[in-house]
């Protein structure tokens, strides 16, 4: 159970359009924590647009890096992306062990309609479109963590789920 303000680690899973992104950033500001996101990330890196195995091993490795220094600096950290494959979370596993902090995964589901419509408008940092979604639904890895799903619907009842996930609703942050 996470007290206090003691480091925490949150893991946003789903695929592109799931609203991962608005989740992540709801429940970050709630928890009073830091928010890391792949696309933004993938942004900085200047590597916008691109889904290549070598553009995402760059980004994961950056946002690990990130991760890593947040949580040994005692922060409470919520990172959000696909985490599509096994090999992509492990990492996440060791760092919440090095930094003595809890490590909660929450996967966040959408029905593939809604996701269509997601990914077809414009949004600030993710580019993903359908065809992206297409091939990372292919390579989805089932999660093998403990974790709460979360279907996508009003963003409240969303937060307070995973507050009570957490064991932190009650939580002054």
């Amino acid at each position: 159970m996470a007290t206090d303000k003691s480091p925490l680690l949150v893991l946003i899973t789903g695929l592109p359009g799931a609203g991962k992104t608005t989740f992540a950033r709801a429940l970050a500001k709630n928890i009073g924590a830091r928010h890391f996101n792949t696309d933004i990330i993938r942004t900085a890196l200047g590597l916008r647009g691109q889904y290549d195995e070598k553009s995402k091993q760059k980004v994961y490795e950056e946002l690990e890096a990130q991760t890593e220094q947040a949580l040994m600096a005692g922060e409470r950290v919520v990172v959000d992306g696909t985490f599509y494959r096994k090999e992509l979370r492990a990492p996440y596993e060791k760092l919440g062990i090095q930094a003595q902090a809890p490590v909660f995964w929450l996967a966040i589901e959408a029905p593939p309609a809604v996701i269509q419509q997601r990914v077809s408008e414009k949004r600030e940092y993710s580019e993903a479109d359908y065809a992206v979604y297409l091939k990372i639904r292919a390579a989805w890895e089932p999660l093998d963590q403990p974790h709460l799903t979360l279907q996508s619907a009003a963003l409240e009842e969303m937060v307070d789920e995973a507050l009570a996930y957490l064991h932190l609703l009650n939580d002054s942050s």
